[in-house]
């Protein structure tokens, strides 16, 4: 596999794929947190100090309208030109993504090209729209959007010399920007971006060469959302640390009260059978002993503290309560190896936010206090870490969410398969 260490770049057109799927500010249209375009900064200055030219592509949001030449301009990454041009100075924009082979052409050295948004076109993620499932003409749809992907795959692929992906948290699609488009550079010529070599040797770290003990903290509120990457981990962990609303699946399962608290009535018996196999497979499975109530889901709601266990009728379970962060904090403190995925409660209110905190605090301790590696991925979590500005203080901030998950499900990612090979 070709690493973009030892690539040079010079005289080369790279097409690159980053994740410039941005949040901006809906009044201004200006980009309200930069930190993707930051991320993939390392790669795009490289090709450049190497004397080659960027072309940058990426998606913005889901537009519903899909024709090239009529997208809805919110969608339009012409709006986050001045937010690159920051970092990178003068750069160019395509308007047509899928028209622009002779400003490829054109690029001269050293120049950096900015392709609008890939998602005008439907051929970026390979879909039939405006069709349905069970409509008959559906499976002839899907086969001729398949063969029209991957000439859009082949269009995209011409404007350059090299292919780059660089964009982690689209690498479980299967798009024509994150995996068919690699089938037209040969192994020599094509690469991963610093951004997801650090993403993947993070996570393999964690999956593959875990220093123990080995804790994973998963929160969240579904027990549907987790379960495969739960059953992944149990075969690694010493510690699994359960919180956020899916705690009071397993609690329900356990014969526990749990008034008006979220639960998947439905994944009972799939509770049953983690806490089976944890104890089976000798894994240290802990629950929320305590719990701070809320009288209604609301920021401003009453609250009050019980055990999780006796959650009184009308009440329902938002956080984690001080003999659970305890508990929680001093098996993170011993832990050698923590990912942590998913908040310990709704975070978004203040007045449920002390356990997330409390448990981001814990993992910078244990990283910076007894050098565990420490494995941050999901937009509470990561918010968690940001808000309490530890980012500096954990080992890695993954910005995969999705892809991350299906990475340590143990699933092969296309976007990572089509550079690595992964089967």
């Amino acid at each position: 596999m070709q690493l973009i260490d030892n690539f040079n770049f010079a005289g080369k057109k790279a097409i690159v794929r980053v994740d410039f799927n941005v949040p901006l500010n809906k009044e201004t249209g200006e980009v309200s947190d930069d930190t993707r375009i930051r991320g993939a900064l390392p790669t795009i200055k490289k090709i450049i100090a190497d004397g080659g030219c960027a072309i940058l592509m990426s998606h913005m949001g889901k537009p519903k309208n899909v024709d090239a030449h009529a997208g809805d301009p919110k969608f339009s990454l012409k709006q986050i030109v001045p937010a690159i041009e920051k970092y990178l100075g003068k750069i160019q924009f395509a308007p047509d993504c899928a028209a622009a082979s002779e400003q490829a052409k054109n690029l001269k050295m050293g120049e950096i090209l900015l392709l609008e948004n890939l998602r005008y076109y439907p051929e970026e993620e390979g879909k039939p729209r405006g069709i349905e499932k069970d409509d008959p003409a559906y499976e002839d749809a899907k086969k001729a959007m398949k063969d029209s992907q991957k000439k859009f795959a082949k269009t995209l692929a011409s404007y350059a010399d090299v292919y780059v992906n660089d964009a982690f948290g689209t690498a479980h699609r299967k798009h024509a920007s994150t995996a068919v488009i690699a089938d037209s550079f040969d192994e020599a010529n094509k690469m991963f971006g610093f951004l997801i070599n650090k993403e993947v040797e993070a996570m393999d770290k964690v999956l593959k060469s875990a220093q123990k003990p080995f804790t994973a903290i998963m929160g969240g509120a579904k027990v549907s959302d987790k379960i495969n990457i739960i059953n992944n981990l149990l075969d690694r962990v010493d510690n699994l640390i359960i919180g956020g609303g899916m705690t009071y699946t397993f609690i329900k399962a356990m014969g526990g009260k749990i008034g008006n608290s979220l639960c998947e009535e439905d994944r009972l018996d799939v509770a049953k059978e983690v806490l089976a196999k944890a104890k089976a497979k000798g894994v240290n499975l802990l629950l929320p002993v305590d719990a701070v109530n809320a009288d209604k889901f609301d920021k401003d709601a009453n609250a009050k503290v019980s055990k999780t266990d006796e959650t009184p009728d009308g009440w329902m379970g938002l956080d984690i309560a001080d003999e659970s962060i305890k508990k929680f904090s001093e098996v993170i403190a011993k832990s050698k190896t923590v990912l942590w995925n998913g908040p310990m409660g709704v975070f978004e209110f203040d007045k449920f936010a002390k356990g997330t905190s409390a448990i981001a605090q814990a993992v910078a301790k244990a990283t910076q206090e007894n050098g565990a590696f420490s494995l941050i991925g999901g937009g509470d979590s990561v918010a968690a870490i940001n808000k309490n500005k530890l980012a500096d203080k954990v080992s890695y901030v993954s910005t995969g969410g999705g892809a991350m998950l299906e990475y340590m499900e143990g699933k092969v990612l296309p976007g990572i398969a089509a550079i690595r090979g992964d089967k």
